[in-house]
């Protein structure tokens, strides 16, 4: 199938393709990387500020996992709604509600007496960010449609989605060690109020999908089967794989995602229209983020877990740490974008992303008891870093490349959904080889009451099992993805084939 670009065709009296620039461009892609900057920093700001909140609000450690749980399974399940309600009611009125819900469930986290305010506030961050986020990649899809300067936004864009993660951990330490783990929620509020001025002043009126209507039997179906995988998961990672309400799930969730896609294919309007993921550069883009989430988990967690545990880090130190890794995924994602992904096209670029992961994860499996940063640590960051900017920079540029405007919403949201699914099966698959290998290490050492030292050596067993498994699914990613992206550059008009007749006309884009 051709891939029709997003950008207008230049004519004569447009050679530079300047025509319909919006001259608030630059400060829109300012208010979006502000409002994608707070949900991205939201996926990790909490982890390292759940052991204060524990001993405050004094829930259970059993209980704690419900405070992550409880954002994902409503971020997940409702992305895809979100994204096509975006198409259907204009992306400028669901990214400012989507800010203005997001801060207020902060405010209320943060203000949070018991656990059960606390989840409430998490649940409802879910819901607004799945809202914001779609809005905020589908507006800077149909903002930027200068091909060159389209590359520098998704650059900047794609700096923000790998960086934000390693600054959560940086930004939950400083806070929760300088301040409390409550300013990990209060300080979703600055970034919203610069959003939400952003967006109200800059960001234009957008038009709906005239005579769209939602596709409601689609929405229950697929909000209910991601629902369904995602608590499956978790539910794996806190239980087991063989718990009736582990494998419940997931076949329910699976069930529910196969008669979402068999009625997406007989619906006059569907939620998720079938054009979208039957192009090869799109659908690969949303197996590049679901693989590459699942991957990434054992970086952010095990990593910051080892910094700790084994070698005493603070959160704060443990932050730091991160930074190289921060510094390089951002940089490689912007280089990615303007330089690389126009000249050679997303293939060589989630290969090598993908290999730099691989290799990033074998060089961590070196890890001991009395690691030095430097020597064990500082090399496998950066080298990570460069292949998680790679990644994530191609990933949103190529997801929504040639989408119409229409569909700018669901195509956004396909990017998301894909990078939720793969963290929530990342989460339930390493965190249950972690444990079989801690465990099993222990079994193989029997030398009665284990003692310190050998339950650290377990514990690092466990670390070293999962980056290996890291480092097979990005090895794995890296030959999927890989196959399934086309060569070359995304559709010059020199190489765009002739549409079938079944499906829609190429537009000619923009040239380089």
């Amino acid at each position: 199938m051709a891939t029709p670009s997003a950008a207008p065709a230049s004519g004569p009296a447009d050679p530079a393709g300047t025509a319909g620039r919006d001259p608030r461009r630059w400060p829109i892609l300012a208010v979006i990387a502000a409002a994608q900057l707070m949900v991205v920093l939201d996926l990790t700001v909490m982890n390292l500020a759940l052991p204060s909140a524990q001993r405050a609000l004094g829930f259970t450690t059993a209980d704690r996992q419900w405070v992550v749980t409880a954002y994902a399974l409503s971020f997940g399940s409702l992305l895809l709604f979100c994204g096509r309600l975006a198409d259907l009611v204009g992306r400028k009125a669901t990214f400012l509600t989507g800010l203005v819900g997001f801060a207020a469930a902060s405010a209320a986290g943060g203000a949070a007496t018991g656990f059960p305010m606390l989840v409430a506030a998490r649940a409802c961050q879910g819901v607004f960010g799945a809202l914001l986020a779609p809005s905020a990649l589908s507006l800077l899809a149909t903002t930027f449609k200068d091909p060159k300067e389209r590359a520098k936004a998704f650059g900047v864009y794609g700096m923000v989605a790998a960086a934000g993660g390693g600054l959560g951990l940086l930004l939950g330490g400083a806070l929760t060690s300088s301040l409390s783990w409550r300013w990990c929620m209060y300080v979703n509020l600055l970034f919203a109020a610069v959003a939400i001025t952003g967006g109200a002043l800059l960001v234009p009126r957008q038009p709906r999908t005239p005579g769209g209507r939602l596709d409601v039997p689609g929405v229950l179906a697929v909000s209910g089967g991601m629902f369904c995988l995602v608590y499956g998961f978790s539910n794996a990672a806190s239980h087991s794989w063989g718990a009736p309400s582990t494998w419940g799930f997931l076949a329910g969730g699976g069930a529910l995602l196969l008669v979402f896609a068999a009625w997406q294919s007989r619906t006059a309007q569907p939620l998720l229209p079938p054009r979208i993921v039957l192009d090869r550069n799109r659908a690969g883009a949303y197996l590049t983020v679901l693989i590459s989430g699942a991957g990434t988990f054992g970086v952010f967690l095990f990593l910051v877990y080892y910094m700790q545990v084994t070698l005493g880090y603070s959160a704060v130190r443990s932050g730091v740490a991160m930074l190289p890794m921060v510094v390089l995924s951002g940089s490689t994602a912007t280089l990615g974008n303007t330089r690389l992904l126009p000249r050679f096209g997303p293939r060589p670029m989630v290969i090598a992303g993908m290999l730099l992961n691989t290799a990033g994860m074998i060089w961590l499996t070196r890890i001991g008891a009395h690691s030095d940063y430097a020597s064990a640590l500082l090399g496998p960051l950066m080298v990570t870093g460069a292949g998680m900017g790679l990644i994530f920079g191609m990933a949103a540029a190529t997801g929504t490349f040639g989408v119409a405007p229409q569909d700018a919403g669901v195509a956004s949201a396909s990017i998301n959904t894909g990078q939720q699914l793969g963290g929530s099966i990342g989460t339930a698959l390493l965190n249950t080889i972690a444990a079989s290998a801690t465990t099993g290490y222990l079994a193989d050492h029997p030398h009665g009451r284990p003692t310190p030292h050998l339950l650290q050596l377990a514990a690092i067993h466990g670390y070293t099992t999962v980056f290996w498994w890291c480092a097979g699914i990005f090895a794995t990613g890296a030959v999927l993805c890989g196959a399934l992206l086309r060569p070359g550059p995304l559709l010059r008009p020199a190489e765009a084939p002739a549409p079938r007749p079944d499906t829609e006309p190429a537009r000619t884009p923009a040239p380089n």
